[in-house]
């Protein structure tokens, strides 16, 4: 007959309170037993004495007899330093399955085409304002452009005599050093001579 040292259930409806037994190892788990070693409440605080209660002495001779604890049986007699529990390493339990993983996968796929999206948007309005600003600043410039070329075919006309305004200027200079009156002076001079003949 195989002996385990394990927990059976007892207390209410979630409230539970273990007693701690050498059992058969094919009876129930809340059946019969053969002899009760210890208890567990887990109701009670982790730094409570009665959390967990243990009768050292017959928990050595089930062992001696070869009963096997269960896991939490084996943490009790550990905590009690009864027998030595190995510690356990299970690299891969923390790791999640095969769907969460595809489920990551298409999530970080998600948002990284949403960075990307992001990325574009924020380029084509960079561009956006950019041509905005030199057009902008083509209107200025070509504003200024039109008046400097007004200005110089407006010095380039040319005047009822066949001169351009500069010509004019530089004859005047001339006729001003020599102290001859313009051609311009004269006809305003003939023209006073004509009225006074007239009158």
């Amino acid at each position: 007959m195989a002996i385990a040292l394990r927990l059976s259930r007892g207390g209410a409806k979630k409230r539970p309170y273990y007693r701690i037994v050498a059992a058969d190892n094919r009876a129930p788990r809340d059946g019969k037993y053969l002899e009760q070693i210890g208890t567990y409440n887990p109701l009670l605080a982790k730094d409570d004495e009665k959390r967990v209660t243990l009768n050292e002495d017959r928990a050595r001779y089930w062992l001696g007899v070869g009963a096997q604890p269960s896991d939490r049986v084996l943490r009790f007699l550990d905590a009690a330093g009864i027998l030595e529990r190995a510690a356990r390493n299970n690299p891969n339990k923390a790791e999640p399955g095969e769907k969460a993983k595809e489920r990551a996968e298409e999530k970080a796929e998600k948002l990284k085409e949403a960075e990307e999206a992001k990325k574009a948007a924020e380029e084509e309005a960079a561009e956006a304002k950019k041509a905005a600003a030199e057009a902008a600043e083509n209107e200025a410039t070509g504003s200024v452009k039109t008046e400097e070329t007004a200005e110089a075919v407006a010095d380039a006309v040319t005047t009822e005599d066949g001169d351009t305004a500069e010509d004019k200027a530089a004859i005047a200079e001339q006729t001003a050093e020599a102290g001859v009156p313009s051609g311009s002076d004269e006809g305003a001079a003939e023209d006073k001579a004509e009225d006074k003949a007239e009158g």
